[in-house]
C-alpha cells in the first residue's frame, strides 16, 4: 500500500512537473494590428518591419523570453476603426494572445481601447498620436510607445516659436489634425509667438487653392516673421502646393514637422525650413540605433525610417515589460511597465506612471543644403529632451 501510494505520488508530481514546465515554455503571443491597406500602408510596413527588429534586438537574436518563444500575429485592419476593433477583439479571444500591439490610424486605434478594458489585456499603442488615446479615451490597459499629438507639437512650437513670430496652421480634419493644432496653440502661447488662424481640410484634399489664400490672407500684412505650419499625414502633399502658390510674396515662410523619407524628398525644395522631428536615421547617437541603422541598410537596402523606429521601441518595451514582470499576466505587466525606463534607438524612453505614456526626446531640426540624398538631409539644431518638453498630462484620471 506504502509502495503504491508512493507510486502514485511520484507519477502526480513527475505530472506536476510536466505541467509546470509547458506552462513555463508556453509561447508568448503579441498580436500587431496595423493599416497594411489604405492610405497609411507605407507607415504600416514599416512598423512591422520595426517591430521585428526590436524584438530580435531585445532578445539577442533568440526571439524568446525566459526560454518562451515569441510568437507574432499581424493582423490588416485596412485603416478603419470597424474592422481594427474587431481584429483586436479577435486577436485576445481567438488567438489568446497575451497583448497586443498597434495601430496606424488614430481614428482606428481609439475604437480599440475599449476592447482592451473590456478584455482587460494590454495594448500598446504604436504608431497612432492623436493626444485623446492617452488622453481622455484613456484606460489603464493603454500604454503608447508612439508619440502623442502634445509632444509632436511642442517639439514644432519649440523648433519655431519666439516672440514676434506669426503662425497660421494648416491640418487634416480628424483626430490627428485637430489633436495636433490644439497641442501645438498650447505649446506656441507659451513661446510668445502669436497664432493668427487654423484652417483644417478633408484628409484626401489634393486642391489647397482656397484654403492656401485665406492662410496668406491672414498673415500677409502681420509684421515680423510669418510661417505657416503644417501638419499632414500621408497621401496629397500641402507643402509643395503652397509653395506653388508663391508664399515669398509675403515674406510667408513654411514649416512642418519630420516625415518619412519619401516625404522628405519634397523637402529639399525647402533648404532652411525649421521643424520638430520624432526621429531621423542621422540624429540619435548610440549603440543601438547604430546598429538599427547598419542591420536595415543590410536586409533592406535603405536607412530606418520613422515607423521602423516606433515598431522597434515597442519589440524593445514588451520584451523589458515581460522580463521585468517574469510574467505575461497583464496585472504583474502593468505593475512592471508603469514608470519603466527601457533603451531604444531614440536613447531612454520612460512610460509616465500617470497615462502610460512614453516620454522621450525629440529634435528641432533644419532642412540641409546637402542634397546627396533622394531625400532631404535633417540636420539637429536641438534636441528636445524629456525635461525639455513638459508634455501634459490629459487623462481625467
Amino acid at each position: 500500500m506504502h509502495a503504491k501510494f508512493s507510486l502514485k505520488a511520484l507519477t502526480m508530481a513527475a505530472g506536476l512537473a510536466f505541467v509546470a514546465q509547458g506552462a513555463m515554455a508556453q509561447d508568448i503571443k503579441i498580436a500587431l494590428i496595423a493599416g497594411k491597406t489604405g492610405p497609411l500602408e507605407a507607415y504600416a510596413k514599416q512598423t512591422e518591419a520595426g517591430l521585428k527588429l526590436g524584438l530580435e534586438y531585445a532578445t539577442k537574436g533568440t526571439m524568446a523570453v525566459d526560454g518562451r518563444k515569441i510568437v507574432l500575429i499581424v493582423k490588416d485592419d485596412q485603416t478603419k476603426p470597424d474592422v481594427a476593433k474587431t481584429a483586436l477583439q479577435e486577436a485576445y479571444d481567438d488567438d489568446k494572445v497575451d497583448l497586443a500591439i498597434g495601430t496606424t490610424s488614430s481614428a482606428a486605434a481609439l475604437a480599440m481601447l475599449p476592447v482592451a478594458q473590456e478584455s482587460k489585456k494590454i495594448l500598446l499603442v504604436e504608431p497612432a498620436v492623436a493626444d485623446s488615446i492617452t488622453g481622455d479615451k484613456w484606460n489603464r490597459y493603454i500604454f503608447r510607445t508612439a508619440r502623442n499629438s502634445s509632444q509632436d507639437a511642442i517639439s514644432n512650437a519649440l523648433a519655431i516659436g519666439k516672440p514676434g513670430v506669426t503662425v497660421a496652421t494648416l491640418a487634416q480634419d480628424y483626430a490627428f489634425g485637430r489633436d495636433g493644432v490644439a497641442a501645438f496653440k498650447e505649446a506656441l502661447a507659451k513661446t510668445g509667438a502669436t497664432l493668427a488662424a487654423e484652417e483644417y481640410a478633408p484628409v484626401n484634399t489634393t486642391d489647397f487653392t482656397a484654403v492656401g489664400q485665406r492662410l496668406f490672407d491672414a498673415l500677409k500684412d502681420k509684421p515680423g516673421r510669418k510661417i505657416i505650419w503644417v501638419i499632414w499625414a500621408g497621401g496629397a502633399n500641402p507643402l509643395a502646393k503652397l509653395k506653388d502658390m508663391d508664399p515669398k510674396r509675403y515674406g510667408i515662410e513654411l514649416s512642418t514637422g519630420g516625415n518619412i523619407l519619401p516625404a522628405l524628398a519634397a523637402y529639399k525644395d525647402f533648404p532652411g525650413m525649421e521643424g520638430g522631428a520624432y526621429y531621423y536615421y542621422e540624429i540619435p547617437k548610440n549603440p543601438i540605433n547604430d546598429w538599427l541603422v547598419s542591420e536595415h541598410e543590410k536586409r533592406f537596402n535603405a536607412p530606418p525610417d520613422f515607423f521602423t523606429v516606433g515598431g522597434f521601441a515597442a519589440g524593445q518595451a514588451v520584451v523589458a515589460a515581460i522580463t521585468k514582470a517574469k510574467s505575461t499576466d497583464t496585472e504583474k505587466l502593468i505593475a512592471a511597465m508603469e514608470g519603466m525606463e527601457f533603451d531604444t534607438p531614440k536613447g531612454k524612453m520612460v512610460f509616465r506612471k500617470e497615462d502610460h505614456q512614453a516620454l522621450q526626446s525629440m529634435y528641432a531640426f533644419k532642412v540641409s543644403t546637402d542634397t546627396s540624398k533622394p531625400w532631404a538631409r535633417l540636420e539637429l539644431t536641438r534636441e528636445l529632451k524629456i525635461e525639455d518638453m513638459q508634455v501634459p498630462i490629459r487623462n481625467k484620471q
